[in-house]
């Protein structure tokens, strides 16, 4: 989605600004080796939130209200009053159990992984902390999409070894690091979309042999993808996955990496509760209504039936726009806000579907961003949800967006996903309980980030560290404007878009040249107010994901754990992540230092 603002840059090369990323091994009993930032984006006031919690709890009685209050958008935004939002009744943890947590090292120690998906940017950073505190784990087989081994080993080396999140190892094992990777990764031929997997015959032997832990961490995260495309990658891959589990001798846990966002258009508090087979939110929403209506059934064989046969008939030029009206149409039908969401909702309820004696782990992100502390403060792939808006407005392309001021945007560091990920393969892995568990690594309940402080954030950091356009001269920008709805935003836009282009100026003058700047003004209106659209379910969500699950995984665990494993959302800073650590990662990482002030302004 970045693309739609992103490909108009233009920006002077300069000196990118501090991010501290000094490297600081430390051995202990473990090895574990860290490479952490000096920034500090985490609230520390002494005392951790399990335990502020538990002080909360005290003095209040264990039931939580959730007040829903209808948006100007109409769209029922939830505000959330919250008593006690993670009722459970006492703590039967030992102390002898808290001083030795879970136990995430230990066992991990000589694991065995299989992983999807492993050259994205979420995939990369669990490698990275995997490899940094468990230097002997077992082999991590990494599944990596290319037409031969030696185009695999290839993309290894450039995409994961080569990357610049591996730095602290590369700065720990020097001359040996190439060495220490290769004897630790092996790079698979395949993908996920073919029913085999089209793993090589002997090598799927090792797999099935030899694997304790599989990781699907695969995903198409296109909000409007072609359904045929996202429906392969993430419901029919997540079968594939799952039967290629059912081989695996000694497996110890199945982890789907998913999202806090397949809970589609769910309104209020909603709870970390797996799917079943043909689950559909529409229907949850209806049943609630006085006046009765069509319920639609969801089937999810039907609908790969679909995908697949929509095409046929359909001319070359014609069936990619086909096909993403069809995702967003069927998405939509049944309760979801996209065809992302939806084909991973069904990729989950497929798992639980087939898991049989299985143990299954679901990790449910909302907003993955860029790392708050692991390896370092910062770090960033590829544009991110927010992150062209983010960058627009910074470049003085964008000065407004479609959003309710007083919603939330969910969003939690890479880092956190990984720790919490790490944990709840530890927990579970270890009992290996033919159960399914499902995990919101969120913030809008505990933490909530609301859009009008996010807004000022944004200008706060610009303001004093602006980009430079062309010529060197530091763009100034307004305070972000947000809008409630379509019309007042396009309207907006358009006075922004002829404000920019000098327009009003140049038409009395040049008929052609004014028909060229509305034509480029048309232009530019069009792309934001698709990427609002796209946008529109989630700045303008009525729920908030409930994280007592997590909680409570974060709660057995030992204040070793804590400290090496933290994901507690609650300590966030959103102050300083958002204007020391995030914008600033994302100027050096994405935007590679291009048009930066060598200093702040003051």
């Amino acid at each position: 989605m970045g693309a739609l603002f992103l490909n108009s840059f233009s920006s002077a090369p300069i000196k990118v600004a501090v991010l501290s990323n000094k490297c600081n091994p430390r051995r202990k009993k473990n090895i574990f080796l860290h490479c952490h930032g000096s920034g500090n984006a985490m609230k520390t006031n002494g005392v951790s939130s399990v335990l502020r919690a538990r002080l909360k709890m005290v003095n209040s009685d264990r039931s939580a209200a959730v007040i829903v209050s209808p948006n100007p958008n109409g769209n029922g935004q939830a505000d959330i009053a919250v008593k006690d939002l993670v009722p459970y009744g006492g703590s039967t943890t030992s102390l002898v159990e808290l001083q030795e947590g879970i136990g995430i090292v230990k066992f991990l120690k000589g694991k065995q992984f299989f992983i999807t998906g492993s050259t994205g940017f979420l995939a990369k950073v669990l490698i990275e902390k995997i490899l940094r505190t468990v230097p002997d784990v077992g082999k991590i087989f990494l599944l990596i999409k290319a037409k031969n081994k030696e185009v695999a080993m290839e993309r290894l080396k450039n995409e994961i070894i080569n990357a610049e999140l591996f730095k602290c190892l590369q700065q720990t094992y020097g001359n040996s690091y190439q060495d220490f990777m290769l004897s630790k990764l092996v790079p698979v031929v395949g993908n996920v979309c073919e029913s085999d997997l089209g793993l090589d015959g002997d090598l799927a032997d090792v797999i099935a042999k030899e694997v304790d832990i599989i990781v699907n961490s695969a995903a198409n995260t296109t909000f409007d993808e072609r359904y045929d495309v996202a429906i392969d990658i993430n419901t029919r891959g997540a079968c594939h996955l799952m039967s290629l589990a059912k081989k695996c001798k000694k497996l110890k846990l199945f982890l789907q990496v998913s999202t806090a966002y397949v809970n589609g258009q769910r309104k209020g508090r909603i709870m970390e509760k797996p799917f079943d087979i043909g689950d559909c939110i529409a229907r949850e929403n209806l049943i609630s209504e006085t006046t009765p209506r069509s319920i639609p059934e969801l089937d999810i064989e039907d609908e790969l039936v679909l995908a697949q046969n929509s095409k046929e008939g359909c001319h070359e030029s014609k069936v990619a726009q086909k096909m993403k009206e069809l995702g967003l149409e069927r998405a939509r039908r049944y309760g979801w806000q996209d065809t992302y969401v939806f084909t991973k909702a069904m990729g989950e309820m497929m798992i639980n579907n087939m898991r049989g004696e299985i143990p299954v782990v679901i990790i449910r992100p909302s907003v993955i961003e860029s790392t708050c502390k692991e390896p370092f403060p910062g770090w960033m792939e590829g544009n991110r949800m927010m992150d062209p808006v983010v960058l627009c407005y910074g470049k003085g392309q964008l000065t407004g967006f479609l959003v309710d001021p007083n919603g939330v945007l969910d969003v939690v560091p890479a880092d956190m996903v990984v720790n919490a990920t790490l944990a709840a393969i530890a927990r579970h892995g270890m009992t290996t309980k033919p159960d399914i568990n499902i995990y919101h690594i969120a913030s809008s309940v505990v933490n909530p980030l609301v859009f009008q402080d996010l807004a000022r954030m944004l200008h706060e950091h610009y303001n004093s560290s602006p980009f430079l356009d062309s010529k060197g001269i530091p763009i100034h920008v307004p305070s972000m404007k947000l809008f409630n709805s379509m019309e007042d935003f396009s309207a907006h836009l358009w006075r922004d878009a002829i404000q920019r282009t000098g327009l009003t100026a140049v038409a009395s003058w040049s008929g052609k040249l004014s028909q060229k700047l509305e034509s480029i003004c048309r232009k530019s209106v069009e792309q934001a107010e698709y990427l609002a659209n796209i946008y529109e379910p989630y700045t303008f969500y009525g729920g908030r994901f409930d994280n007592g699950n997590t909680e409570r995984l974060m709660e057995i665990m030992s204040e070793e754990e804590k400290k090496n494993f933290g994901f507690d959302v609650e300590s966030i800073d959103w102050k300083d992540y958002i204007k020391n650590v995030h914008i600033p990662g994302l100027r050096r990482h994405v935007m590679k230092g291009r048009g930066m002030c060598s200093s702040p302004i003051s």
